[in-house]
């Protein structure tokens, strides 16, 4: 059975708790913390939750690139005068692709925000297990950083450097190149990504949503890349800090 405390690793024999959790100098307690505040608890499913949702969201917005693009596509032959029953079915297509395509993506993007604050949630209390001293942003801010205007620009990738860092087996912590570029993509898609999509929910005439479809293809282009980083940024997070606890605790080394 698994152990009742961390969730992670198999218990021992003849009681119900693993040997790193029985062990008073286990790494599930923070060091001179006297009775442990937090414990250390798998990611693992959480993880795979999380990506798949993430996933998910990519897929909706590969639909919605396609969509945009087949508006595109019937705008242009309104705007060239083609205005026969068959590019009018068409654009009646198009209209109903794309405002299906704007509803999945918001209601994708609710699921993936709730879940992907609940794994983040999760891999920080770990983080603190691994290094308690290591975190410059308070706990609470795991949820409210993502909030709480201005601060939101930064305050979350400053919480993912720490738990990264923490997370990373050996002596010195993996580069951020992985995280920064996924922080990167979420700003663009949230400000540059809605500045586009509002200029395209603005247009008027046929002229105006022909040229205003082209950038919410790109808008949408962008939401599909940075799901794809996301992704692959929980994963790796995720299996770092599986390694790292399967390793158990550190001991030092004689002297």
């Amino acid at each position: 059975m698994l152990c009742t405390r961390c969730h992670h690793f198999e218990a021992a024999p003849d009681g119900v708790l693993c040997t790193a959790c029985a062990t008073p100098a286990g790494f599930a307690a923070p060091p001179g913390a006297g009775a442990p505040k937090v414990w250390l608890r798998s990611p693992v499913g959480l993880g795979w939750a999380t990506a798949a949702l993430l996933g998910l969201a990519a897929a909706v917005d590969l639909f919605a690139v396609v969509a945009d693009y087949l508006r595109y596509d019937v705008t242009g032959d309104l705007v060239a005068g083609d205005g026969g029953a068959g590019v009018l079915d068409r654009a009646d297509t198009s209209d109903a692709l794309t405002a299906l395509a704007a509803g999945a993506q918001l209601v994708v993007l609710l699921a993936c925000a709730v879940v992907f604050v609940i794994w983040l949630w999760r891999v920080r209390v770990n983080a603190e297990v691994f290094a308690p001293d290591g975190h410059r942003k308070a706990r609470g801010w795991v949820i409210a950083g993502w909030i709480v205007p201005f601060v939101s620009l930064w305050y979350p990738r400053r919480i993912v450097l720490d738990v990264w860092d923490a997370s990373s087996v050996g002596d010195r912590p993996r580069g951020h190149a992985l995280v920064n570029v996924w922080w990167t993509l979420w700003l663009l898609t949230n400000v540059v990504g809605r500045f586009l999509a509002n200029m395209a929910g603005e247009a008027d005439t046929s002229q105006e949503t022909h040229d205003t479809t082209r950038q919410l293809l790109f808008a949408d282009a962008l939401d599909l890349a940075a799901a794809l980083v996301a992704a692959v940024m929980v994963l790796r997070l995720t299996r770092m800090q599986d390694e790292k606890a399967r390793r158990g605790p550190t001991v030092p080394a004689a002297v």
